[in-house]
C-alpha cells in the first residue's frame, strides 16, 4: 500500500470525560470491537476480576482510575485506529493536555445524568484552542438520565458549539427502549442483558409506522418518540461535515458503554466523519502528512512501564511520512543523530515490536534519558522543529526528603526521572543540593502518586511536608540580581533544574508587591522551555 493510502486510513483520537463518566469502558468496547482484546473489564472490577485493560499502573488498579494517559491501536472495516485514553480526574490534567497535542480529533463522554461537569469545561478549552473535530457521545442511558434537550441546551450554550444528534434515546433508566437513528430511520431497541459482547441488529422502521412502533417500544414511548423527532427535524443544526471537521459542530450519540448499547453505530459513524491525520505546524512552516519526510514530536514520557526491566520509555507522534526501523534520524534538540532499533506499539502494558509505522500513528522508543516533552525527531536531510507543549503552573508545593540517608542515589534518580513525564515540576533553593528537593503539581492527589512510585519503584521512602505557597512565575530577566529583589518574607526564590531563576507566592498580593517593589522586573506564568 503507498504511503498516502496507508496515512489516509489512520484515524487517531483521544478520549475525554469527567471521572466516572465511562470514558475506560467506552475505550474498552471499542477495543473489543477492532479484536484487540476478547473481554472487557469492569472499571471498579465490580462485574470481573479484572482491572480496566488501558491501566496498566499499579496504584491504577487499586484505586480503579486512570492515573496516566494509555495508547493502544486496533484495525476495524479497514481503519488503523489509535486511541489515546486520558486521566479523568483533574489531578492529572496536565498529562491529558499534552496528550491532547498528539490527537487529531476528541471524544467527549458525558454522563446523562450529570450532565457536563468541571473537568470536562477544562478539557473542551483545551480542544476548542485547536479546532480539531469534537464527537459527543451521552453514557448512562440506562440510567436515570436528564432530558436529552436539556444535555443539548447545555453543550449549546456552555461550549459554544453546535449539536447534532446522530440518533435519540428513547426514554432512560428502567424504561429505556433504544434509540432511533435520524438518519437511517431506523431503530436499535435495547436489552440490558448481553453485557457488551453481542452486536446489535437495527430495526427498520419509519417514524410514521405507528403500528411496527407500538410493537417495539409501546404506544406511550412511540407518542414521546415521534413529537421529540419532529421538533429536532425542524428546529436543531443541520448536519454540515465541514463544521465538524473544524470543531464548531458536534455529533452526539446516545448510549450505554457498560451494556455495550449503541458503540458500534458511534464507532462506525465516527470514522466516517472524523479526519485522517492533520498536519503541523513547525517553526518552518506547515507539515503535511503525507510529506515523504518523517517527522515527529515527544508528547509523553513514561518510567518503570515494565517493573523487570526498570524502562523509560518515549512516546511519540508521527506528523509525517514514514517511521523506518533502524533508520537513522535526527533529535533536534539533543543535535545528533539516533537509530531507534526497538520501536513499539503499546496496548497498555503490552507492547510489540514494529518495523514501520505511518503519520498518525503513536511509538514508543526506549529512552536512556536523552528525550524531553515536546521533543522533535525528524529526517536527517529534512530538518524541522515543532512548536512546544506549554508547561502548566503548578499549584500545589511540598517539600519531600528520603528517610534513609543510604538511599539518596535511589531518590535523585526516582524523582529526576518522574519529573522528565512532566507530572510533577521540581525545584530547589539556590545553592542547596538534591537533599531537600521542593516539588510542584498540579492536583495534590499527584503527591501521593509520587510517593507510591518512589516507594515502588525506586525503594525509597519519603517524609513530605505541604508548603503554603499556590503561585509560582518564571523571572524573565536575564540580567537580574535575584537575591536583591524586595520581597516579602513569605515569598521564596527557588531554581528548576535547568537552573531558571522562579518566584513561588501564597497569594496574589504578594505577586503584586514584588512587581510594584522592583521596578523592570518581568514575571511569566509559563515556562520558556
Amino acid at each position: 500500500m503507498i504511503l498516502k493510502d496507508e496515512i489516509n486510513r489512520r484515524r487517531t483520537f483521544a478520549i475525554i470525560s469527567h471521572p466516572d463518566a465511562g470514558k475506560t469502558t467506552l475505550t474498552e468496547k471499542l477495543l473489543l470491537y477492532g479484536g484487540a482484546i476478547q473481554t472487557a473489564g469492569s472499571v471498579k472490577g465490580k462485574a470481573t476480576a479484572k482491572h480496566a485493560v488501558s491501566d496498566w499502573m499499579e496504584l491504577e488498579k487499586q484505586r480503579g482510575i486512570s492515573i496516566t494517559s494509555s495508547v493502544m491501536q486496533f484495525e476495524y472495516d479497514g481503519y488503523c485506529i489509535n486511541i489515546l485514553d486520558t486521566p479523568g480526574h483533574q489531578d492529572f490534567s496536565e498529562d491529558t493536555y499534552r496528550t491532547l497535542m498528539a490527537a487529531d480529533s476528541v471524544v467527549m463522554v458525558i454522563d446523562a445524568a450529570k450532565g457536563i461537569e468541571p473537568q470536562t469545561r477544562k478539557l473542551f478549552k483545551v480542544t476548542a484552542m485547536r479546532h480539531i473535530p469534537i464527537f459527543t457521545f451521552i453514557n448512562k442511558l440506562d440510567r436515570e438520565a436528564r432530558d436529552p434537550f436539556e444535555l443539548l441546551d447545555q453543550l449549546e450554550k456552555e461550549f459554544g458549539i453546535g449539536t447534532y444528534p446522530v440518533n435519540w434515546p428513547i426514554g432512560c433508566g428502567a424504561d429505556f427502549k433504544g434509540v432511533f437513528d435520524r438518519d437511517k430511520r431506523q431503530i436499535l431497541t435495547f436489552n440490558e442483558f448481553h453485557r457488551g459482547q453481542d452486536r446489535l441488529s437495527a430495526i427498520e422502521c419509519d417514524i410514521t409506522d405507528t403500528k411496527k412502533l407500538d410493537e417495539l417500544i409501546g404506544e406511550y414511548s412511540r407518542r414521546d418518540l415521534v413529537d421529540q423527532i419532529e421538533l429536532l427535524d425542524g428546529a436543531s443544526f443541520d448536519f454540515d461535515i465541514d463544521k465538524v471537521q473544524n470543531g464548531t459542530l458536534t455529533p452526539v450519540f446516545f448510549g450505554s458503554a457498560l451494556t455495550n448499547f449503541g458503540v458500534e453505530p458511534f464507532l462506525e459513524n465516527f470514522l466516517k466523519m472524523t479526519t485522517s491525520p492533520l498536519a503541523r505546524n513547525t517553526k518552518q512552516g506547515e507539515v503535511t502528512p503525507d510529506s515523504e519526510s518523517f517527522s515527529a514530536f515527544v508528547f509523553k514520557i513514561q518510567a518503570n512501564m515494565n517493573k523487570a526491566h526498570r524502562d523509560r520509555m518515549t512516546f511519540m507522534r508521527i506528523c509525517s511520512g514514514k517511521f523506518e526501523r533502524d533508520k537513522e534520524y535526527h533529535h533536534i534538540q539533543g543535535k545528533k543523530n539516533l537509530r531507534l532499533s526497538q520501536p513499539q506499539q503499546l496496548m497498555a502494558d503490552s507492547r510489540q515490536i514494529v518495523n514501520e509505522a505511518y503519520a498518525g500513528d503513536i511509538i514508543g522508543v526506549f529512552d536512556p534519558g536523552i528525550f524531553s516533552i515536546g521533543d522533535t525527531v525528524c529526517d536527517i536531510k529534512h530538518k524541522v522543529e515543532f512548536e512546544g507543549i506549554p508547561t502548566f503552573a503548578p499549584e500545589h508545593f511540598a517539600v519531600i526528603e528520603h528517610k534513609d540517608s543510604l538511599k539518596r542515589k535511589q531518590f535523585v534518580k526516582g524523582v529526576e526521572q518522574i519529573a522528565q513525564e512532566g507530572a510533577i515540576q521540581i525545584f530547589h533553593e539556590p545553592n542547596t543540593g538534591m537533599e531537600r528537593v521542593i516539588v510542584g503539581v498540579v492536583g495534590v492527589l499527584q503527591f501521593e502518586v509520587l510517593e507510591h512510585r518512589l516507594k515502588n519503584e525506586y525503594n525509597v521512602e519519603v517524609i513530605r511536608s505541604n508548603m503554603p505557597y499556590q503561585f509560582i512565575r518564571w523571572i524573565g530577566n536575564d540580567d537580574i540580581d535575584v537575591a536583591r529583589l524586595n520581597l516579602t518574607s513569605d515569598t521564596k526564590w527557588v531554581q528548576d533544574f535547568k537552573g531558571n531563576n522562579l518566584l513561588i507566592f501564597t497569594s496574589e498580593w504578594n505577586i503584586n508587591w514584588a512587581l510594584e517593589k522592583n521596578e523592570g522586573l518581568i514575571l511569566e506564568d509559563f515556562s520558556k522551555n
